[in-house]
């Protein structure tokens, strides 16, 4: 079975890290009951740049199911107050 991992790249106002930081993880563990998800690294930045978010995945479909399903609508409403910061996903 071949692994599929999507990295968000994130990056906020320097300001917002410590608020971005405590909403990850408060949210971060619910994906751990997702089916198909295996298992998730926060690289944080030491120089205030951008964080990158990397999550593996049994497929690409489980990770799509994930992107459409209701959790990740409210995980996304979750981190609404921060509106100033800048996610572009890649997937690989």
């Amino acid at each position: 079975m071949k692994e599929f991992i999507a990295v968000n790249y994130i990056e906020c106002e320097e300001t917002y890290n410590e608020r971005f930081e405590t909403l990850f993880a408060n949210r971060a563990h619910a994906v751990r009951r997702v089916e198909g998800f295996i298992d998730m690294e926060v690289l944080t930045p030491d120089d205030g740049s951008a964080y990158l978010i990397v999550s593996h995945w049994n497929s690409e479909d489980a990770f799509k199911n994930w992107m459409r399903s209701q959790f990740s609508e409210e995980h996304k409403h979750g981190f609404s107050d921060l509106k100033k910061a800048r996610l572009s996903l890649y997937s690989f």
